[in-house]
């Protein structure tokens, strides 16, 4: 992936193609890991295996789930799995410092495509809040983990969205909405989504969800019309 000039997203060509069982059951266990609960966890988590999720990607969900979910109930849930899955055989793309070039570069870009025509709006807020913030969301959040390889980033991205439903993040979680659709997920992908969720949710906050999604999704469609 790389970034357009003027620093918009170059971005995914769209798919078409629906969720496959084992996306839906990583999203699901992504959702219980934001939300906490052992119990809850461990069954999605038994459902996963079940349904032939790769045993790689759900530790790069749970490498991500520190990012959006903290680090108290992500430790927790890596507890469950590793009981569930057994000894790690490989940890994937090593921690290496070294790289920090590689992560701010490749960083850069991943978040380019979620924030698509925002990103340089982003950044300057980000700069705003704090000198050291855009380096922490650019180089550590999405390219030192975001980044890794191990889990297509499109389907990390939609464990973000369902992680960051389980929160109270309206801003947050309107920006992931249009990253999935950046990503090239359409918009009955982002319902059915939302339709796993619910139960998660309950049913007033699953109503404030679904309500800001259809403004996102409203938004979307007058932006593409006006291109």
């Amino acid at each position: 992936m790389g970034t357009a000039a003027g620093g918009g997203a170059r971005l995914p060509k769209p798919v078409t193609s629906a969720l496959t069982p084992p996306v839906v059951a990583l999203v699901r266990t992504a959702a219980a890991i934001a939300r906490g609960g052992d119990e809850l966890v461990r069954r999605r988590m038994v459902a996963a295996l079940a349904a032939e999720v790769p045993k790689a990607w759900m530790e790069e969900l749970l490498l991500q789930s520190f990012l959006n979910a903290g680090y108290p109930l992500s430790l927790a849930a890596f507890g469950i799995w590793r009981e569930l899955a057994g000894p790690l055989a490989d940890a994937g793309e090593p921690l290496d410092h070294r790289q920090h070039a590689v992560w701010e570069a490749r960083g850069a870009d991943a978040c380019a495509v979620v924030y698509g025509r925002s990103y340089q709006k982003l950044l300057v807020k980000l700069r705003a809040l704090h000198p050291a913030v855009a380096r922490l969301v650019i180089v550590d959040a999405y390219g030192k983990v975001l980044a890794r390889p191990g889990l297509d980033v499109r389907v990390r991205e939609l464990c973000t969205l369902a992680a960051i439903a389980m929160l109270n993040a309206p801003r947050q979680l309107a920006a992931h909405f249009r990253g999935a659709l950046n990503h090239g997920w359409t918009r009955d992908d982002v319902d059915a989504v939302l339709a796993l969720l619910e139960e998660d949710l309950g049913a007033e906050r699953a109503l404030a969800v679904w309500e800001l999604w259809a403004e996102v999704r409203e938004r979307k469609t007058d932006e593409k019309r006006s291109t």
